[in-house]
């Protein structure tokens, strides 16, 4: 598991443990994972991780021998009923812009998230030190590939004009945020400047704008770290559809 997915997981355990007090694993039953999942009922997606992680964590007691029946075993979670994050338009990108001087680490958050694809953790911890030769080379948190992005001019012309301290070239007295921190950081900044988008939907942005400027699937691959052409192929195609609907 990634880094970020096991911090995850030891803060459900940890919680777990606080919560289910002293009673023993082995006296753990589908029941009690049942009212874990429902008492998380506000919030899907976390009684959706509270149930993968319980799952990994039982299956690993059956395979080991500590106990012979996994409690998860029948439990189901919520349905991802959502159409994922908002995908920046041009015009909030450009309202962001109006509100974030050059200069302002927001800006260069922006600037980072929209011009290189990366994910705020990795946007958090991007510095000086990932750049050369006119090209950004880092391995990514959440799956591990190293991508390897170019380094485009207004984004180079962005960090040149901002002042930074420490590696990080968004940083925090010097030091690079945790992806959590830095996407409320974000989110307050765009709440301020009155859009609605955040992070991870500047993401979906740089890929949609690399696309419609015709990069291939594997260019795209190579950039944002996918291992196959799957999450590639819908950029290119929608792009493809975009091109043949205005000529």
């Amino acid at each position: 598991l990634s880094e970020a997915t096991q911090s995850q997981r030891a803060n459900i355990y940890k919680r777990v443990c606080k919560t289910a007090e002293e009673i023993p694993y082995a006296a753990v039953t589908q029941k009690h994972i049942k009212e874990g999942v429902s008492d998380r009922a506000k919030t899907p997606f976390a009684a959706n991780d509270f149930l993968k992680a319980m799952r990994a964590l039982f299956g690993w007691a059956v395979k080991s021998d500590f106990i012979t029946e996994d409690p998860t075993t029948g439990v189901a979670g919520f349905p991802h009923k959502t159409e994922g994050f908002h995908v920046w338009t041009e015009e909030e990108i450009a309202r962001f812009e109006d509100y974030w001087s050059v200069g302002t680490r927001e800006r260069l958050a922006l600037a980072i998230l929209l011009y290189t694809g990366l994910r705020r953790g990795d946007a958090a911890m991007l510095g000086r030190q990932h750049i050369k030769g006119g090209v950004i080379t880092l391995r990514t948190g959440k799956t591990g590939q190293q991508v390897m992005i170019p380094l485009l001019p207004e984004l180079a012309r962005i960090i040149d004009s901002t002042p930074t301290s420490g590696l990080a070239l968004v940083a925090t007295h010097g030091r690079p945020m945790t992806k959590e921190s830095f996407g409320d950081w974000f989110r307050e900044a765009c709440k301020a400047a009155g859009v609605p988008g955040r992070a991870h939907g500047l993401r979906k942005a740089c890929a949609t704008r690399f696309a419609e400027h015709g990069a291939t699937e594997e260019e795209l691959k190579s950039w944002f770290g996918w291992s196959d052409g799957r999450m590639a192929s819908i950029y290119t195609r929608s792009a493809n559809r975009a091109k043949l609907s205005t000529e």
